[in-house]
């Protein structure tokens, strides 16, 4: 039986339990009224795989039923679980531990329809904050009900705490130059999204870009004046220049109190007391209009006075300040100044990661949440293999270094253009090393995750999508990097260096291969259930993507080497992109606001129109 995340304890036992058209789950008194959203979950769960509908009641159980209750005696997190021949109990130190209770008895139903195995299991996790960091500002914006579905994964997975990365897309009233191109989330909706939150034992904590990543605010005419670096109002959108430099320059009083501002708006939607003022990749700081203060006080210096003001302006309105940790790491002489009530976002995405980040700042006394990714970023299909690799020694460090809590990171660098359903076996990775600090090995998880999450009878669809992903050539970034570097008027040489970066050579055998891999998909399907099937449609989608650029790197490469043309049609590649496209806007309407879909688009025109020019 797959339990993701496995237990610490669990004891099999002889016998089994079968769920009847009597059988009721019941409240116990002793729970609160927030139990209810557990125990519709837990019937919706029943109803779906054992076909039977029980009723919800409050009260004393009877034989058969399912019974949820408080158990004074457990920590707040922890919770037991027993199915026996009479029935069902779960219990938890708290209603949420109760709700991680509920979820396994879910996973069990999903494998085991109404004929349950006897089981003991007492468990609770590693890490007490348990996270998932979505990007919602670099591209792609999901729609509210498709936010909902992500807190619904996460809340079986037992995840609790979600952060959303908003650097322009909130609806700031009295500012509609930073979203008048957007289609940015409203008061209305993060308030509603609290609350789906809160009644699922999930912490949603605001996130806001308050240092660096200010390209929108920063890029406006209003604005422009307190960005650090001169002229960055009315230049043509780059996906490239919204990553970097657009950073507030810190000499200007007026800065922090427009940052303030904006912050004093955004966190009274949220019913935590946490704000995350992010503060990362402050590129161009003491470059600009604050080089002679920097020159005086050093950029580190220049850095934490500012983040030190708004910590103890967000500590003077009763919130707990978060912050992104790779600046102060460049400045461990500084790191004593960062309040101890203070947690630092300790982020890095390498397979590999190293460790002196974490050390050096458990060293100094700082509290941290090691920060891993979903590594979807720049990719069509999410590169599985360097999401667990990284995940797994992210948490090592935690675990070594005593981090209060892991923030599995999910980015959308160059506009999101991998689908939401890509991260949810990284999202997946995070939430069971985070609660037991170990999980099955990449293979195997992989097939645990094909089957209870996907429904995969065959628990080979991970192991598609792990190939699916390794066959791109010519990568997102640099397609979009060779685009804009080129409009830019870069010099001929500096092109060369971004294509040289792609292994075009190796285009041939890799899009062979995604021809196998379409068959394969298809052949995986049969054993899935009907409702998890739409994600084939959105891996289709991605492969002739995928296989489309990896053939116009090639056209380019010929083109480069003065063959334009040779052996490739150029009009019909073109026709490829648009229809692409095409498929692709709608896998993206069906989950996400417009966004920056226009913005993806733009990348696909140019290309196609670039072939056409170069065919005639």
């Amino acid at each position: 039986m797959i339990l993701l995340p496995q237990p610490k304890k669990m004891t099999t036992n002889e016998g089994s339990l079968m769920l009847n058209l009597g059988t009721m789950i019941v409240i116990d008194t002793t729970c609160p009224a927030g139990a209810q959203v557990y125990a519709r979950m837990l019937k919706e769960e029943i109803r779906q795989w054992a076909g039977i509908d029980p009723a919800i009641v409050r009260g004393d159980a009877r034989k058969g039923d399912i019974l949820m209750k408080l158990d004074a005696e457990l920590a707040d997190q922890a919770y037991r679980a027993e199915i026996t021949a009479d029935g069902v109990w779960l219990c938890g130190g708290s209603v949420t531990a109760v709700g991680y209770a509920v979820a396994t008895l879910r996973q069990i139903v999903r494998q085991c329809a109404g004929l349950l195995p006897c089981v003991s299991i007492a468990d609770e996790p590693m890490l007490k904050a348990r996270g998932f960091y979505h990007d919602a500002t670099r591209g792609r914006i999901q729609t509210l009900p498709n936010m909902k579905k992500m807190v619904d994964i996460m809340a079986l997975y037992k995840l609790n705490q979600l952060q959303l990365n908003i650097e322009h897309t909130y609806l700031f009233r009295g500012m509609p130059e930073l979203w008048r191109d957007d289609t940015p989330l409203t008061a209305e909706e993060i308030m509603e999204l609290d609350d789906y939150c809160f009644e699922r034992g999930i912490e949603l904590v605001p996130s806001l870009a308050t240092f660096g990543h200010l390209y929108k605010l920063l890029s406006s005419r209003t604005y422009e004046r307190l960005c650090e670096l001169p002229d960055s109002a009315g230049k043509p959108f780059s996906f490239e220049d919204r990553m970097a430099l657009h950073t507030v320059n810190v000499s200007e009083p007026d800065s922090i109190e427009l940052i303030k501002k904006m912050i004093t708006e955004f966190m009274v939607l949220f019913r935590t007391r946490k704000f995350n003022i992010c503060a990362d990749e402050t590129f161009a700081l003491g470059k600009g209009r604050s080089k002679a203060l920097a020159d005086e006080k050093g950029v580190g210096t220049l850095y934490v006075d500012y983040i030190c003001e708004l910590f103890d302006f967000l500590k003077k309105a009763g919130r707990e300040p978060m912050f992104w940790g790779d600046i102060i790491c460049r400045h461990p002489e500084l790191a004593n100044r960062i309040p101890k009530d203070v947690i630092c976002l300790n982020w890095g995405y390498s397979p590999t990661q190293r460790e002196d980040e974490t050390r050096l700042l458990a060293e100094a006394g700082v509290a941290q949440y090691v920060c891993p990714g979903a590594c979807g970023w720049n990719t069509w299909v999410n590169i599985l293999a360097n999401s667990y690799d990284n995940v797994k020694i992210m948490t090592g460090y935690a675990k070594k270094y005593s981090a209060v809590g892991m923030l599995n990171t999910d980015w959308g660098d160059f506009g999101h253009i991998n689908h939401p359903v890509f991260s949810v076996p990284g999202l997946i990775y995070g939430a069971v090393f985070a609660w037991s600090g170990e999980a099955p090995a990449f293979e195997e998880i992989n097939r645990q995750i094909s089957k209870l999450e996907f429904a995969d009878g065959s628990g080979e669809l991970l192991a598609c999508l792990k190939e699916v992903s390794d066959q791109m050539r010519f990568s997102w970034r640099n397609v979009v990097m060779l685009k804009e570097h080129t409009q830019k008027g870069f010099p001929p040489e500096e092109l060369k260096k971004l294509f040289y970066e792609n292994d075009i050579g190796k285009v041939p055998e890799s899009n062979e291969k995604l021809g196998q891999l379409e068959e394969q998909l298809r052949v995986v399907s049969r054993s899935m259930d009907s409702s998890k099937r739409g994600i084939v449609a959105i891996t289709l989608s991605a492969i002739d993507s995928m296989r489309a650029l990896n053939d116009v790197g090639v056209f380019l490469s010929r083109m480069k080497d003065g063959r334009a043309g040779e052996g490739m049609d150029g009009f019909a590649l073109a026709e490829r992109l648009e229809n692409c496209l095409y498929h692709y806007k709608q896998q993206w309407l069906m989950n996400s606001k417009q966004s920056d879909l226009e913005k993806v688009a733009e990348v696909f025109y140019w290309y196609a129109d670039l072939l056409r020019d170069s065919s005639r």
